[in-house]
């Protein structure tokens, strides 16, 4: 997969993305990085890339001109097809369901805005998409473009130790995860659930599931809502609630 990043601060997008798995998924060749500064397309000796916004008000705003030249740049590297998108707290949420759309796509161009916002002539003209990590205000898109680019990269065939990681993750069945534990056995009075050390498969991922369950009825039950009819989810999910397993 190959993506690429319009940013005013290249060295910050490749920095952050030389560790963990995203580093090794560019090493092994299975994810591709490129960045496009804006400020290499401006025409005057100061690299302008903002100014003031018409109707008045605080801040600034990215200028068109060198933005779209940027982007231009940038998807010339891409193939055909590939999606555009602006990471902007107006866009749409990302979700997993979003992120396999954007995995679908043969490459992707993220736009990091910067200051009061963009042009809205560069949205309509040069993006396909608005997205959004949440609903805040952050200095700029390059920790979004970030979040995205993790996310996508864990999705790769061979960028996980264990092809089962993704496909296990939060969100990837549309429910938080299920509790964790590893050795000691008991740690600070607190012992491990006896099921995970029975050695019964079906049991663990019978009770997986439940606590997945539970623990999304309880912290975001929103996203049960979105859950298709499932007899033994419905079956679960009381057993949770009898169990009194509130936290």
């Amino acid at each position: 997969m190959r993506i690429e990043v319009v940013t005013l601060f290249p060295d910050l997008v490749r920095d952050a993305l030389r560790h963990g798995v995203v580093g090794r998924a560019i090493t092994r060749g299975l994810l591709q990085l490129g960045t496009e500064d804006p400020r290499t397309h401006t025409t005057n000796v100061h690299q302008t890339v903002d100014d003031r916004p018409y109707g008045g008000g605080p801040g600034m705003v990215m200028k068109p001109e060198p933005l779209c030249a940027a982007i231009a740049a940038a998807a010339e590297r891409l193939p055909a097809g590939s999606l555009r998108v602006a990471m902007s707290p107006q866009g749409r949420l990302l979700t997993q369901a979003t992120l396999n759309e954007l995995r679908a796509a043969p490459g992707l161009l993220l736009v990091a805005g910067r200051y009061e916002g963009i042009d809205e002539r560069v949205l309509e003209s040069a993006i396909d998409l608005e997205l959004s990590i949440g609903d805040y205000v952050l200095s700029g898109g390059e920790l979004p473009a970030l979040v995205v680019i993790d996310a996508l990269a864990r999705t790769l065939p061979g960028a996980l130790g264990d092809e089962r990681s993704s496909v296990e993750d939060s969100f990837s069945a549309g429910l938080l995860d299920w509790p964790h534990y590893t050795r000691p056995e008991e740690f600070a009075g607190r012992r491990v659930p006896q099921v995970l050390l029975s050695g019964d498969h079906a049991a663990i991922r019978r009770w997986r599931r439940k606590q997945a369950l539970g623990r999304t009825w309880l912290r975001r039950p929103e996203l049960l809502a979105a859950q298709p009819a499932d007899e033994e989810a419905a079956q679960l999910l009381q057993e949770f609630l009898s169990e009194g397993k509130r936290r």
